[in-house]
Parts: C-alpha cells; structure tokens; sequence
C-alpha cells in the first residue's frame, strides 16, 4: 500500500489490512486443505479508485453472506464478514482452478467516513 501512496497509517491501509486479516483467517480456519496454501493478492486499480484484495484457498464451498452474528453481543467471532461488507463497495467469491475458490473485495481508495 505505501508503495502506491498510502502510508501504513492512513485509512486506506488500514482498511485493506482489516480485510486482508479477515478473509485471510476465514480461508486458514475454513478453507484450509492439508496440502494445499493460501494465496493473498492485492491489486490497485487507481482509474476506479479500488484496491482489489484476493484471497484464494483450496476448499471449494461458498463463504457464508453477511449477515449478523449467530452468537452472543460478547462472542469473539461472527462479524468478520459484516466488516469487510462495511468496508468494501462489493465482495464475492469466483471458483478457482483446479481447486478451491476466491474470496474478492473491493476497498475504495478513499474510505468512506463512519459517523
């Protein structure tokens, strides 16, 4: 991200690790296949003002939507999903050959303010 003119710090490349971190841990705890990485790849489409975040793994089932979570206001895990939903324009998932699938999200460059 500093290498395309967001420096760690800024929102822009704080949001992207965010959501790095999250589809990341959600293809090694759901996703993983003994045998098989995980692939990350982050792509700057700087005419649309987006960071492309990929992340690629061996199993082949569809990530659950975005929607809240199953478990208690004090679980630690189920929202992950609801973040990147809140900080991408869109995400999905496309099939991967030979096996597996990738998770997609696009970051705008500019962040958009939370109030």
């Amino acid at each position: 991200m500093e290498a395309w003119g967001h420096p760690p710090a800024s929102d822009v490349s704080c949001a992207v690790a965010l959501v790095v971190g999250e589809l990341a841990a959600n293809a090694v705890q759901h996703g993983r296949v003994p045998g098989r990485d995980v692939g990350l790849r982050l792509a700057l489409d700087a005419a649309a003002g987006l960071v492309r975040v990929e992340v690629a793994d061996a199993a082949a089932t569809k990530p659950p939507p975005a929607s809240a979570p199953s478990s208690s206001p004090e679980g630690e895990s189920g929202r992950g999903l609801l973040l990147v939903e809140a900080l991408a324009v869109r995400w999905g998932w496309a099939p991967r050959r030979p096996v597996g699938k990738t998770v997609w999200a696009d970051v705008p460059v500019e962040v958009l303010a939370f109030e």
